[in-house]
């Protein structure tokens, strides 16, 4: 079997960026299983794995067109400090959300100054370009239910985080954009 859009796949995988700086790492913990095509993954990756067999090997760089999008100076805004009443100690490094003109959004703390904060809505890797090495070490047809879902199932419910945190956002297990709850909760429940 081979990588192709609604199948599952399972990979170990490392990346870094363009100055050598580890991200993420799978090797040391769970896999990562996803649903090839739902957009879990950067474009870029997604395109160089399509076609890959279990064994198969993978090193690739991936620019940022491909992955998290070029750095918008324009994401960055400063905004009144008023708008975090209510939160304690805000300082650089910390995230929120907001909803902005463009939708729901992470926004990052880059500065605060006595009545203003600055706030970076651009992905923590805009700009970085990514070098993904790793194997894959299974694929699987996706159930219809994973396909109607837009992710995979594992045993206990929603399964692409395996114990392995990755970067995900809230929504129904994890993903992006909120899906309609089910019956029991997203998923039958987890």
């Amino acid at each position: 079997m081979f990588i192709e859009a609604n199948s599952v796949v399972v990979l170990h995988f490392a990346v870094t960026d363009d100055k050598g700086e580890l991200i993420d790492d799978t090797r040391d913990s769970s896999p990562l299983e996803f649903l090839m095509g739902s957009g879990y993954l950067v474009p870029g990756l997604e395109a160089e794995l399509e076609g890959l067999a279990v064994g198969n090997e993978f090193d690739v760089t991936i620019q940022p067109e491909q992955g998290y999008g070029i750095y918008d100076p324009e994401l960055v805004q400063e905004v009144p400090a008023e708008l975090f009443d209510g939160v304690e100690g805000v300082e650089p490094g910390m995230a929120f959300s907001a909803d902005t003109d463009a939708g729901h959004r992470t926004v990052i703390v880059t500065a605060v100054e006595d009545d203003i904060i600055v706030v970076d809505a651009n992905h923590p890797f805009a700009g970085r370009t990514l070098q993904f090495n790793g194997e894959v070490i299974g694929i699987r047809e996706a159930t219809e239910e994973e396909l109607e879902h837009g992710h995979i199932h594992g045993a206990g419910g929603c399964g692409h985080d395996h114990g392995h945190e990755h970067d995900h956002e809230g929504g129904c297990c994890g993903s992006e954009e909120p899906k309609e709850e089910k019956k029991d909760g997203c998923c039958g429940g987890h």
